[in-house]
């Protein structure tokens, strides 16, 4: 570590759920947390209008109110919170380098990775364009805007049923588009969508992709085009006799095709990650269930829960990990007081 570099006891990665219930454990545990923001500030949880299932709200409280009153009650007892996007944390010394987009470095003794998943994205014409205005990645968040529209959802997983069911809350018709025959849901939600198909309700689009969204940011979602083949996959034989394009009118799209976790900075780690890049911690019933590979360094909330991602679970996994890190810095400086001692008195004789 050089004089320029700034060092902190712990630094929290992320402001969702997970790293703002790390920060505040940390906080009351007197390990002075500097908790980064990233490029998501508060996470997913911002997206969503009404949350109305975190105990303790029984009249509900928004996304955004519950983010900024979890931020005040970290600050309340000492934590730092900054903007700054991790690009890389180097494990190959202690302390932990962590090196930020705009070309900062900090130290740190423990680092707790609680940076979230974002949504996955079609990147198909007029998504991008129109996200906000019609597009949607969370039906919870905005379905409740196009009440009375025909709805779409794009996905063939929980999520996508999940989000169909939701939203005939709302929709005149909701159309679930999934690319191939079968789902890969689970019969809970296949069960619970069959349910809707029989009352009317959903439409289920198999063998069906999205190809286009189209309409503005002034007047919203127009219509969709889309594109059917029964051998499935038919963005991939738009050229086959098979395949036939269909438009759709629509007045919202909701893209529920999974989630990609935040956890690119710690590809050149020790730290052990799934197929698609989730961490893998210690787990089971005892002590250091958030720990990794690495000693000192934890994962928390929707970087390691790629099933439940409730805030929640991310709540208690946050707390879980501010807890092994505090205990994993008692030892720390328990072993380098330790060390002070022995060569105190060695230089003694």
């Amino acid at each position: 570590m050089t004089e320029s570099e700034e060092h902190h006891r712990l630094v929290v990665a992320g402001t969702g759920i997970a790293g703002l219930t790390a920060a505040i454990y940390a906080g009351r545990s007197n390990n002075d947390p500097l908790v980064l923001e990233g490029d998501e500030p508060g996470g997913q949880l911002t997206l969503t209008s009404e949350v109305e299932n975190y105990p303790g709200f029984p009249e509900g409280i928004s996304g955004p109110d519950l983010i900024n009153e979890m931020k005040a009650q970290a600050e309340q007892f000492g934590a730092e919170l900054r903007h700054g996007i991790v690009e890389r944390v180097d494990d190959g010394e202690r302390p932990f380098r962590v090196e930020l987009s705009n070309g900062d470095t900090l130290t740190c003794d423990a680092f707790i990775a609680a940076s979230g998943a974002s949504a996955r994205t079609l990147g198909i014409p007029g998504e991008d364009d129109l996200m906000g205005y019609g597009v949607s990645t969370c039906a919870t968040c905005d379905g409740a805007f196009f009440r009375g529209e025909d709805m779409l959802v794009v996905g063939g997983g929980d999520a996508a049923c999940e989000e169909a069911h939701f939203l005939t809350k709302f929709a005149d018709t909701v159309y679930l588009a999934h690319r191939r025959e079968k789902f890969r849901a689970e019969d809970y939600w296949i069960e619970k969508v069959q349910k809707k198909v029989d009352e009317g309700e959903i439409e289920i689009l198999r063998n069906t992709e999205l190809l286009e969204i189209h309409g503005s940011a002034e007047a919203g979602v127009d219509h969709v085009t889309l594109a059917r083949n029964d051998a499935g996959y038919p963005s991939e034989n738009l050229d086959s006799p098979g395949t036939e394009r269909v438009e759709m009118d629509v007045g919202a799209v909701f893209v529920a095709i999974g989630h990609t976790p935040n956890t690119g900075y710690l590809a050149d780690t020790g730290v052990e990650l799934d197929e698609t890049g989730y961490i893998q911690t210690q787990g089971g019933k005892g002590g250091n269930q958030t720990a990794t590979g690495v000693p000192g360094l934890f994962g928390a909330g929707d970087v390691v829960d790629y099933h439940y991602q409730q805030a929640v679970t991310a709540a208690g996994m946050g707390c879980k990990a501010a807890i092994d890190a505090d205990g994993y810095l008692e030892d720390l400086a328990d072993a380098e007081a330790s060390a002070e001692s022995e060569a105190q008195a060695e230089a003694d004789d």
